[in-house]
């Protein structure tokens, strides 16, 4: 049976529900709002639709949307092996940075545009989103994907290189090692940066950092999570001392970051002019 418009916007509005749901997120909320009234089916390239898992992509069996509908990450139609994300997951993360309407927001590995759509949603026609997508394909398609959202501005380059806008809420959708002096120059008071830090090898976690008004900074892990390597935000011997402190389980005890090169007992893992603390 040919799917209707009015059944494909039921599927999305589901799709919605349960998502936000499942990531903890209270009934009636403007991110459901935004998820129900995103078509995911226009970020994601034709038909059939590659969906991942586990053992590899399987593709899905007609050019239906309601496939897409559901809690996968799809393949983005690339050569390389790169995704629109899980939604749950980036529901829980968008949540976390609690986007308000006005606010400015820096969306690093745009990818096609998806969810820096729910974000310009999120922070309204008062609100900016400059959005960072250093792969070329995708940056064009993001471009045209978000020509319609005149609060966003799509850069076709890395991300990790400064200056950034001055912003609010900083989100990044690629794997780094790094909490980047470039991200962290870019928040302002109450700011918040939210990336997944990636060891060399294993999962990662999302590393939430705020900004405080006195210019020290609150961190702490939110939920495990892995992404594609972020360009120019790794530094291999810290992927590698990663690698042993996630293996040690103690990364939920986070609580600030320091940016120096001077860790005390308190640390957990370090970097170039940073280090991570439990207290």
């Amino acid at each position: 049976m040919p799917t209707t418009p009015e059944n494909l916007q039921a599927h999305r509005q589901f799709f919605a529900n349960l998502v936000t749901a499942n990531a903890g997120i209270p009934p009636g909320s403007e991110l459901a709002a935004a998820f129900a009234s995103t078509p995911r089916e226009q970020f994601v390239g034709p038909p059939p639709w590659k969906i991942f898992t586990p053992v590899g992509y399987i593709a899905t069996l007609s050019d239906d949307p309601t496939f897409l509908y559901q809690d996968v990450v799809v393949s983005l139609g690339t050569d390389a092996p790169l995704n629109n994300g899980q939604p749950t997951l980036h529901a829980f993360c968008i949540a976390a940075l609690a986007p308000k309407k006005g606010e400015k927001v820096v969306h690093i590995g745009a990818g096609t545009g998806y969810y820096t759509t729910l974000l310009a949603k999120l922070v309204g026609d008062s609100g900016t989103v400059d959005g960072y997508e250093i792969e070329p394909e995708l940056a064009q398609r993001a471009i045209t994907n978000l020509a319609p959202l005149r609060q966003v501005i799509l850069h076709a380059r890395s991300g990790t290189e400064g200056p950034l806008p001055p912003c609010d809420i900083l989100y990044v959708n690629a794997g780094a090692t790094e909490p980047l002096s470039a991200w962290l120059d870019a928040l302002r008071p109450n700011g918040r940066l939210l990336f997944p830090m990636t060891p060399a090898a294993g999962a990662g976690a999302m590393l939430l950092i705020t900004r405080q008004e006195d210019h020290t900074y609150a961190a702490s892990f939110l939920v495990q999570a892995q992404f594609v390597p972020c360009v120019g935000a790794r530094i291999e011997t810290t992927a590698q001392r990663l690698t042993e402190a996630f293996r040690n389980e103690n990364w939920s005890k986070i609580k600030s970051l320091h940016r120096n090169d001077t860790p005390d007992d308190t640390c957990w893992c370090s970097g170039p002019g940073w280090w991570l603390s439990t207290t």
